[in-house]
């Protein structure tokens, strides 16, 4: 195969890729339906735009006005980007949707310079794809597409950027590490990644190396815990001594459930859910990880002493990154099968190591014939390997996106953006707002939070003491409604 072909195949490839990335940002941005996660952290943004602080509505905790709201598990490396964004005068939906947009751009980036350095532009090409082929919009709790306002994309962002920079500036590359726990707090099952990787980056053996990697990782791990204390700190100056307490207390409380009540799940149960979490058939996935797993040991047994220190150091941080990341999931039988929880392990370290087949068939490859040149020998059968399975990864996602079009929600309601927005507008319309024009209160929770959220009111839920006797927006009222559009309707104060 000839330069121009594996050329051809090349832009080819990064061309579908390019396309099906625009598809599913702009699809993310502006069509999908805004949902109640999106909305509960929103609230943070415009809370603080209104003068109140780093505080939620406290929709599923009390119904009140709670700073520093532990069920808000999306962290200011989101939410105060997001704030400066509305702030500046951007619609609050479209401007929060900005962020992670923004930050599942920094993420292809990081991926392409990380597939680049492990090698090549085949390597960097399949890297970015793999992205697109994870499936992580299902019910009930997905993330629909790369703009939803939620924390994963950001951290796995962050945490690949700390990868590109770890080589040369451990201590940046603990603070991004820092940053991505304050963009999804369920980041800190990185930190044995890193901790793998410094200690392969520093040269020597035995005790003295390991005396080293200690002496080098200080001022890397006091980075990585600098931001966390900023934010408990004003946790602490907000909330005081006995708040800041009840505070730590319930974050505990809300790690050890999960936030849900959901029946216990197996270790079997999470990988099945995760093998068929792709855009691909399950059989393809079980190909791929089978013969990539299979690939990268040979490779890495076989040239072993000739693989360089930071090649090294990327393959040990994603292999340990990503078992972490699935290994907690599928063995925490109090968290539910939702592929969100590992997400930020899947999309910063799967495609590294998929970037790692491709290195590994390039040195096995070169076996065959040791008195070729490297670059003839290496890459024929690398370019049409790795062109193959971006084809199909692109195409299928690709495909997907046309076919998927908008994912269903629970209760049943409008399922775009414009499509809310033009209930938003029926319902502001018609509603006489002299009840109680600052909250109103979801029956039930879902998707009567978003349309709140919309329509400029802080959000409760109907069942909390402290919405009593509040406006309700749901879907059936007993007495004449306030307001109706759709599905969605207001109801007096009961």
């Amino acid at each position: 195969m000839n330069a121009t072909v594996r050329t051809t195949l090349f832009w080819a490839a990064f061309a579908i890729i390019a396309a099906a990335n625009i598809a599913v940002a702009l699809q993310s941005l502006l069509v999908l339906h805004f949902w109640e996660d999106e909305a509960f952290n929103l609230t943070v943004p415009l809370n603080l735009l209104d003068g109140l602080g780093y505080t939620s509505d406290g929709a599923l905790s009390g119904s009140t006005l709670t700073p520093f709201d532990p069920r808000i598990s999306t962290g200011p490396s989101v939410l105060l980007p997001a704030a400066a964004l509305i702030g500046i005068g951007l619609d609050p939906v479209i401007g929060a949707r900005l962020v992670p947009l923004m930050y599942w751009i920094l993420l292809l980036v990081g991926l392409w310079v990380l597939g680049r350095r492990i090698a090549g532009r085949w390597a960097a090409l399949l890297a970015i794809a793999v992205p697109l082929a994870f499936d992580t919009s299902a019910l009930p709790s997905p993330i629909q597409g790369p703009a939803d306002l939620l924390g994963e994309i950001p951290a796995a962002a962050l945490l690949v950027w700390a990868l590109v920079v770890l080589p040369r500036r451990a201590w940046l590359a603990g603070l991004l590490v820092g940053l991505a726990v304050q963009a999804k707090l369920i980041a800190l099952l990185a930190l044995p990644a890193f901790a793998v990787a410094l200690w392969a980056l520093t040269p020597g053996s035995g005790r003295a190396r390991i005396t080293a990697a200690l002496r080098r990782s200080w001022l890397p791990l006091v980075l990585a815990g600098t931001p966390t204390l900023v934010v408990e700190v004003a946790a602490l100056i907000t909330l005081g001594p006995s708040g800041f307490i009840e505070h730590l207390r319930d974050i505990a409380r809300f790690v050890r459930s999960g936030g849900q009540n959901e029946a216990p799940t197996t270790v079997f149960d999470k990988l099945s859910w995760f093998i068929d979490s792709w855009h691909v058939p399950v059989w393809a996935v079980l190909i791929a990880a089978l013969v990539g797993a299979a690939l990268i040991v040979t490779a890495l047994v076989r040239h072993r002493d000739t693989m360089d220190r930071d090649r090294l150091a990327l393959l040990l941080a994603a292999s340990v990154g990503l078992v972490a990341f699935l290994g907690w999931w599928a063995t925490a039988a109090h968290t539910p099968l939702w592929v969100r929880h590992p997400s930020p392990g899947v999309f910063a370290f799967l495609p590294v190591l998929a970037a790692f087949t491709v290195w590994a068939a390039q040195v096995l490859w070169s076996e065959r014939d040791t008195d070729a040149p490297r670059a003839t020998r290496a890459l024929p059968g690398v370019a049409v390997a790795a062109s193959l399975a971006v084809a199909l990864v692109a195409g299928a996602t690709a495909a997907g996106v046309v076919q998927h079009g908008v994912i269903g929600v629970s209760p049943p309601t409008v399922a775009t953006l414009p499509a809310q927005r033009e209930s938003v507008a029926e319902l502001a319309e018609q509603w006489a707002d002299d009840a109680d024009p600052e909250w109103l209160a979801a029956e039930p929770w879902g998707s009567a939070v978003p349309m709140i959220v919309m329509l400029g009111a802080h959000v409760g839920l109907f069942d909390a003491e402290a919405m009593r006797d509040v406006t309700r927006l749901g879907f059936a009222c007993a007495e004449e409604p306030l307001a109706q559009s759709g599905p969605f309707i207001i109801c007096p104060a009961p």
